[in-house]
């Protein structure tokens, strides 16, 4: 019997003057663990008239890890915090109760050719951190857990696995792994793995009963601890999983929670422009994204 549950093929999604890979959310399959949506941002060639620009947004009930292969982005939200994050380092911010942020081409970069290449996902909260005060962690490069075993490479960007932990703050039980080829190789971690778990092949292929998988797709399986698969020479793929929660988690535009009267507090908060709800940005306070009122009457849907 297949152990694979579900493909899901990247869909294109606007984020404003940017076109990305949506993965997740799926009609089919809202989550993965804790995991509540997945960005696959590029690669995406700018030139020197084109930039990221995401204008100040708000979130609750989630955590955002933002992690690059190419490319820069500069993080500025209410907490006052204002960092440039680049290839290999992590940024994670937990909104709580509400956070504001933008995420720009840097200054340096604004004016010249570019590339972007990255993910950017969205970790739902415990039931008990919904509403908590919200804080932001830089973790450099250098400090992500990496080793080699074999012929393969291994990085664990965020979570626990295989005895080791990353220094990214999470908040439930989870995972977030790459994992590098140099050679084919078989592989069969599936005793390590908990929860749900799903792959983004992001170079090369992968083998998993007799099927040859390539990139834009998130495989989903039914069973992690059955996770066994075959990567091509130099191939780059990526696993997301862990331990799910007990209750629903709603999605409605950049709101996450679990109980939607909490959602509708928050989107009238946004919409009226409340800033004791959701503060400025230091440093980025002349625009916001507007949230359209169609969306402010709308009833919350899964």
């Amino acid at each position: 019997m297949s152990n694979i549950g579900l493909i899901i093929e990247e869909k294109a999604a606007d984020i404003g003057n940017f076109l990305v890979g949506r993965l997740l959310p799926f009609r089919e399959k809202r989550s993965v663990g804790p995991f509540v949506f997945i960005d696959h941002m590029g690669p995406a060639a700018l030139n020197e008239y084109q930039n990221l620009d995401v204008p100040p947004h708000p979130h609750i009930g989630l955590s955002t890890l933002t992690y690059l292969f190419e490319g820069s982005i500069q993080h500025k939200d209410s907490l006052g915090s204002d960092i440039e994050i680049k290839p290999g380092a992590v940024n994670s911010m937990t909104a709580g109760k509400g956070v504001v942020h933008s995420e720009r081409t840097p200054e340096y970069l604004r004016n010249s050719d570019k590339n972007l290449h990255g993910f950017q996902i969205w970790v739902g909260l415990p039931k008990h951190l919904e509403q908590s005060k919200p804080t932001f962690h830089h973790t450099e490069a250098d400090d992500i857990p990496a080793w080699s075993d074999g012929n393969l490479e291994y990085k664990l960007i965020a979570g626990e696995l295989f005895g080791r932990k990353s220094p990214v703050p999470v908040h439930s039980k989870l995972f977030f792994l790459e994992i590098k080829s140099q050679e084919t190789k078989k592989i069969n971690i599936g005793a390590d793995l908990f929860g749900e778990v799903a792959m983004y092949i992001l170079d090369g292929t992968v083998s998993i009963e007799g099927n040859t998988f390539g990139g834009k797709q998130l495989i989903i399986a039914k069973n992690a601890t059955l996770c066994e698969f075959e990567m091509s020479d130099s191939a780059t793929v990526y696993l997301f999983g862990g331990e799910p929660f007990d209750e629903e988690r709603f999605i409605f535009w950049n709101f996450v929670n679990s109980d939607k009267e909490i959602i509708e507090q928050a989107k009238n908060n946004w919409y009226r422009q409340n800033h004791d709800a959701f503060p400025l940005v230091p440093g980025d306070e002349e625009d916001f994204v507007v949230l359209p009122k169609a969306l402010l009457n709308s009833k919350l849907s899964k």
